[in-house]
């Protein structure tokens, strides 16, 4: 489709819809949200007058009431505010169901991305076999966070998923009765959800969406490509709540295993369903009776405390059967049971793999514990060769009773109990071992030795051991610690045992909070060429795993240009992010957007081996040109960072401190309850908060002044060619420009008055304003996002619907800082203005 059929197609089925369906809801008799509908345009015009005249949040809010309310007293004025952050969070989700229902008239099965493009364009480049030889064992793996970024109650995501489906085939009865339903619905958990309760929010996702999703997907691929040698794992799942313990106290041992066991039942409850299916159409004597045998033993694993049933014994029992209908029954049906083998192939009888995740100083201070009481030694002190002899040769069959600190008994317990979980869910339902800002060899040494004190032989360690690099340091330090990782020898081993892969994470969103915005991207980039190569010539396949969230600022963004964007210097065996709350609701959450966007990942990773562009590998002077902007942007980037004012500007201005009130998450926002320093800050309130104040610094700070440094050394021209023809940097400046898309100043404009920010403010601003021009000028664009007209008009209209919104939440803060009698409501209307306006954001960015 054109782009302007696109255009055309988006105001006819996304825009012009949202204003009936409005009108539609407008007129519903809510008891607490009556005439809002109503008065919410006059709060819009005043806001969007308001702000271009400079006024502040309380000036607009006050002319709104004094004009057109007759009310009187604060109470009264408090009161209409509650109503109408309720009534917009729920055009929110209107407007959310209403784009979520027109994707597939939007986006073709044949359009640049699917399987069916990049096949025809093999075809006609003589690359089939190529094609059909990386499709042996390329994979896409797609890792599930208990991240709290998810402001929709489970309630909610089912009401929405139902309006979707409504809204597709403009079912006015039923939408009417769902709009009915979403106002009496409260958006708001009344308490923290437990891990357990994330666990299970995402598990709805993987039995009612990504089951059948990829189950037809990779059927679908074998039909396109006219194959049956596919990778049996060419799609996977990941999942990490549960296993995620890295600044979260609530994830224990015992909470691995519950959610393990729910994540087994889960998914043999969908086989279970899916037989009752298949035994509707093989009703074939000799047939029913294997059908009923293999039901019996699904039922009973599912509703009785038995392990017994495994995907080798799931998987032969289904061949018999399919061998008896070829025999027999000529074949009828048989490519039903295929597509039962290929869920079988990608989910085993563990749906998704649960990753362990935890902090190196948690294993630091396990180690210190266990070298004083086993060895009667200072970890801390010992010299080097001392200390490896003791770590990777030296094994213990530890009681975790028997150590004081509670941490450190939940870590031996943890490692302890794995080897149970992977007899009954599969070697592959827990296999990595995810070490949060990795830096030394030690990190991982570490979680080997831990294993080791645990009982575990060094043949028994089946676990991917997976160091995380996420900051600037640890970046730099990569390259000599995998180095010295694969030259110790009985490490070197364990990789031998595990196929000769090593498995390295790369963390965008604590990278981006460290280091700015470009630096962090091509320092990631950088590492992962430097790593690739430490590999190879270790004779190691490196895989990459990429700690990805929603917004650009958090490595989101357009991943599929991302992937495509990768150099050849960079290993490209499978592509592996994690995504999280609103990234699983906005892009994989729903069968057209799933189906699409898995896609769009194993697309970009083959179409790089079998269709190599010579445009995505950067020459030596873009080379130099991208440090160079690195090294700018960092420099403009860290001195903001360092500004005595930075971190009490989140606190005092922003959303920051009511991020934890939202009962959106089990985890902490912070990792450390004293006095708030930077490092302690988490990268999703962080972004999140800068989103919320509409000036998302993380996106674009230090971007503008790095390229105009760049200009102003003459090499405009060249800065316009590396845009135009570099796959890389133009994805780079393209995010950048969808942060800045949704960056809106005149919301706190007031602040440049103000005695203690004012200063710090312009210092934003003005970057802001620095980097608009820079983007338009290398673009050579009039407008940003200037490409991506559906991209821009979508972030427009929800821009449109949250302003009101936006204006109440500045008021409150405002008034809180007042110190307005009234401040616990205000607080209140801070914390719940977080959810329409973050919902709005789709990824907070």
């Amino acid at each position: 489709m054109k782009t302007e059929e696109k255009i055309q197609k988006f105001r006819q089925i996304v825009k012009n819809k949202f204003q009936i369906y409005n009108s539609l809801f407008m007129s519903l008799p809510y008891d607490e949200m009556s005439n809002i509908g109503m008065l919410l345009p006059f709060l819009y015009e005043e806001s969007k007058i308001g702000y271009s005249q400079g006024k502040s949040p309380n000036t607009v809010l006050d002319d709104f009431f004094t004009s057109h309310t007759s009310l009187k007293t604060e109470e009264e004025k408090i009161d209409l505010l509650f109503r109408i952050i309720q009534y917009v969070e729920r055009q929110v989700v209107l407007f959310d169901s209403i784009e979520d229902s027109a994707f597939s008239q939007l986006n073709s099965n044949k359009d640049a991305g699917t399987v069916r493009y990049l096949y025809d364009l093999a075809q006609n480049e003589g690359k089939l076999e190529e094609l059909k030889q990386k499709l042996k064992d390329f994979a896409v793996k797609v890792v599930f966070t208990a991240h709290p970024t998810q402001f929709y109650t489970n309630e909610i995501q089912s009401i929405l998923h139902d309006l979707n489906q409504a809204i597709k085939t403009d079912s006015v009865t039923q939408i009417d009765l769902l709009l009915q339903q979403l106002g009496l619905t409260s958006f708001v958990n009344k308490e923290k959800p437990t891990p357990f309760d994330e666990a299970q929010s995402i598990i709805y996702y993987l039995r009612y969406i990504y089951y059948d999703t990829l189950g037809e997907l990779y059927k679908d691929i074998k039909s396109v490509v006219d194959t049956e040698e596919l990778n049996a794992n060419l799609f996977q799942l990941g999942f990490w709540p549960g296993g995620d313990r890295d600044g979260n106290p609530y994830v224990t041992a015992e909470m691995t295993w519950k959610v393990a066991a729910e994540l087994r039942h889960a998914l043999l409850k969908s086989y279970y369903e899916h037989l009752k299916k298949l035994r509707k159409r093989l009703t074939f004597p000799e047939v029913k009776s294997l059908l009923a045998k293999v039901s019996k033993r699904l039922y009973q694993n599912i509703f009785s405390e038995c392990y017994d049933f495994t995907a080798e014994e799931f998987r032969n029992s289904v061949l018999e059967i399919r061998n008896v209908i070829q025999e027999k029954y000529n074949g009828l049906f048989v490519e039903k049971l295929d597509d039962l083998l290929g869920r079988i192939d990608l989910f085993g009888v563990y749906f998704a793999a649960l990753d362990i995740r935890q902090n190196v100083r948690i294993h630091n201070k396990a180690l210190q514990s266990i070298f004083k009481k086993e060895f009667n030694k200072d970890y801390h002190q010992l010299p080097e060769e001392e200390k490896l002899k003791l770590l990777l040769e030296t094994s213990l069959s530890i009681n975790p009773d028997d150590y004081e600190d509670e941490l450190t008994k939940d870590t031996l317990r943890n490692i302890s109990q794995i080897k149970e979980i992977q007899k009954r869910n599969g070697k592959q339902s827990i296999h990595r071992y995810i070490i949060s800002e990795s830096i030394s060899i030690y990190d991982v040494l570490n979680v080997y030795a831990l294993f080791k004190y645990c009982g575990y032989k060094d043949e028994e360690i089946e676990i991917d051991i997976v160091p995380l690099f996420e900051t600037i340091e640890g970046f730099s330090e990569s390259k000599a610690t995998m180095e010295r990782l694969y030259q110790l020898p009985i490490y070197r081993k364990h990789l031998e045992r595990r196929g000769d892969k090593q498995y390295i994470m790369l963390g965008f969103s604590d990278g981006t909070k460290d280091a700015g915005y470009i630096k962090a991207n091509w320092d990631i980039y950088t590492t992962k060429e430097t790593l690739t190569k430490v590999s190879d010539d270790n004779t190691i396949k490196a895989i990459f795993f990429d700690g990805r969230g929603g917004p650009p600022a958090r490595g989101g963004g357009k991943t599929h240009q991302f992937y495509a964007a990768q150099g050849k210097g960079i290993a490209n065996h499978q592509i592996e992010l994690t995504i999280q709350g609103q990234t699983i609701t906005s892009v994989f959450g729903a069968k057209d957007q799933a189906t699409f966007n898995f896609e769009q990942l194993l697309t970009a990773g083959l179409g790089n081996d079998v269709l190599p562009n010579e445009k995505i590998n950067l020459s030596a002077d873009e080379r130099a040109l991208l440090e160079e902007l690195s090294e700018l942007s960092f420099q403009k980037y860290k001195a903001l960072k360092d500004h005595p004012l930075f971190v009490p500007y989140l606190e005092e201005v922003s959303t920051l401190k009511y991020y934890g009130r939202t009962n959106i998450g089990s985890r902490p926002t912070k990792r450390s309850d004293g006095k708030l320093i930077f490092e302690d800050l988490r990268a999703i309130p962080f972004v999140g908060s800068w989103s919320l104040l509409k000036q998302n610094v993380p996106g674009y700070y230090g971007v503008g002044t790095s390229l105009l440094k760049i200009k102003e050394s003459g090499r405009l021209q060249e800065l316009k060619t590396f845009y135009k023809e570099s796959l890389f940097f133009r994805t780079l400046i393209q995010n950048s420009m969808m942060s800045m898309c949704k960056t809106y100043f005149p919301l706190t404009q007031y602040l440049k008055e103000d005695k203690v920010y004012g200063d710090f403010w312009q210092i934003l601003y003005e970057e802001y304003l620095l980097t608009h021009e820079m983007l338009l000028d290398i673009s050579g664009y009039e407008t940003l996002m200037q490409e991506e007209p559906i991209s821009k008009m979508s972030i427009e209209m929800r821009e449109k619907i949250v302003l009101p919104l936006l204006s109440i939440q500045q008021y409150a803060l405002q008034k809180i800082k007042e110190e307005s009698p009234y401040q616990q409501a205000y607080e209140k209307i801070v914390t719940r203005a977080l959810f329409g306006n973050i919902n709005a954001s789709r990824n907070s960015a």
